[in-house]
This record gives C-alpha cells, structure tokens and sequence, in this order.
C-alpha cells in the first residue's frame, strides 16, 4: 500500500479527528487542521502534524496551505474536506447573513482550498480530492435548509470537479453520511440556534423540541451509527486503485438515495414531513 500525504480539515473532534488518527495509525503521513489552540495541542499530542486553520477565512486558508507545501515539499496526494456545520432553523428565519457564513464554512472554503491543490495534483498527475458532503446534499428535511443548501451544493461542485479533472489523474469524491455519532448534532442545534430569533418564530415550539428530546432521540436511534463507518469509506477512497465517486455511509443514507430515485417529489414530501413531525414530537 502507498504511503501518501493526507490533509484533513475539522480535525478537532468526529469525523475529522478520527479519520485523522487512523489513517496516522496506518502509516500515511497526515497533516490535522483545526481552529483552536487547545485542540492543535491535542493532536500534536498525539503524534499529528497540525495546522491552524479557519476554512470560512481565506487569509487562514492561504496561510495554512503554504505551510502544508513547505511541510511536504510541495506534494499533497490527498485532499478530505471535512470541516463544517450545521445551521438548524426554518429558512424563513435564516438571515442572509447567517445563510452566508454556513456557506463560507461548508461550501466556499472548500472550494479555495480545492482550488489550491488542484495545481499540485495535477503536476504529479495523480490527487485524490474527498469531500465529506451528507445525506442532506440529496434529500431535504425541514428545519435543515441553510444546511441542506450548503451540501447539496457540495454535492453539485463534487460532480463537476469530478469530470473537469479526470483527465488529469484527479478522483474527486463524496462521502454522503447519514446520521453520525459526534458533537456534530449538539454543536448543530445548541450553537446555531443561538443566531436566530426563536422566541418570536412561527416555529417556536419546534425549537424547544430541539432544544430538548431531538438530540437524545437521535443519540438513541438505531440507525446512528459510529464515526468509524465514515472513516472506512474514506480509507477506501483513498487506498483503493479505483475507488467509488461516492460512498453513501448507513442505511438511512442508501435507503433515501434509493427513494429518490423511485418515487414522485409528491410521495417523498409526504415521507420526510412524516419523519419531521415524529421527529419535533420528540418520539424516538
């Protein structure tokens, strides 16, 4: 098996974090970024090389990956952008300024940071570019659209960059996790829910659900599945010789990817705003 020089964003807890150590664990030369001092500190504690680096702020982002080319001398195999969040909230009480800094995160730091590799992947002629999209990219929920938006763009961004860079010796691939063991969720609704105003929403209610039973209910669901699951799919995408263009991660994922395929928008809205009610009732 190859060795190659992985950088990762969002390293500081979940997927990130976990990816990261295991793919130090299997012998490939990994460079962490996170956003925090203490966190960096975490990971160099762990054997890691580790960057600071805010992807919603492209001086970091320009910084960051100059070091990664002095670290490297100048070669960078693999790509996995990571980092992100989750805006929660109905759309209506979403503020275009709040819309925008979910897309800096999700969407458009990937997309410079992509845009930086590309020119050393396709001077090696080989790079692998992996962004960690969700389920959300192709399916929508309620309550989930800032979200939603930002990952169906990822997704839309994936598939052209997969076909504007083939011939160049570059996979561009997504990994579409369902639900996932991690901070992810409480981070979600815990800290996004702070930038909207829920005590006059339309939706009032809904969010003290959130607030409340959603979280437990989704921690308690069997359908969540560990962060390992994801970081098998990423270590196939990158060791495999011809790894998939995209890797639905849990069942829920597969089974709504399915649906969509066979069913009418009509029958599928009728799906998910099932799926939102029991959800915002806080049954399991």
């Amino acid at each position: 098996m190859k060795k190659q020089i992985v950088l990762i964003t969002g390293c500081s807890s979940g997927i990130g974090f976990d990816t990261a150590i295991e793919l130090k664990k299997r012998g490939h030369k990994v460079i962490a970024s996170c956003r925090k001092e203490e966190d960096r500190v975490k990971l160099e504690g762990l054997g890691i090389d580790v960057l600071i680096l805010d992807v919603s702020d492209s001086s970091s982002i320009q910084k960051a990956f100059s070091e990664v080319m002095e670290l490297t001398n100048g070669h960078l195999d693999v790509l996995i952008n990571n980092a992100g969040y989750g805006q929660a909230g109905a759309l209506e009480d979403i503020s275009r300024e709040v819309l925008r800094e979910q897309f800096e995160t999700n969407v458009f730091g990937l997309h410079e940071l992509s845009t930086l590799a590309i020119p050393v992947m396709r001077q090696q002629k080989y790079g692998r570019i992996i962004n960690v999209s969700s389920i959300l990219g192709i399916i929508s929920m309620p309550m989930r659209g800032a979200y939603n938006a930002s990952k169906y763009a990822v997704e839309g961004l994936s598939d052209t960059l997969r076909l504007e860079l083939k011939p160049s010796g570059i996979d561009v691939i997504t990994i579409e996790p369902g639900p996932i063991e991690s901070r992810f969720r409480d981070n979600c609704v815990d800290g996004s829910l702070k930038k909207i105003d829920i005590k006059d929403s339309f939706f009032h209610q809904q969010y003290e659900v959130m607030l409340s039973t959603f979280k437990q209910a989704k921690k308690n669901s069997t359908f969540t599945k560990s962060t390992e699951a994801v970081v098998t799919k990423i270590i196939h995408a990158i060791e495999s010789r011809k790894p998939r263009s995209k890797y639905p991660v849990t069942f829920p994922a597969h089974l709504f990817i399915f649906l969509k395929r066979i069913l009418c928008t009509s029958m599928l809205d009728r799906i998910f705003s099932q799926i939102s009610r029991k959800e915002m009732s806080g049954q399991k």
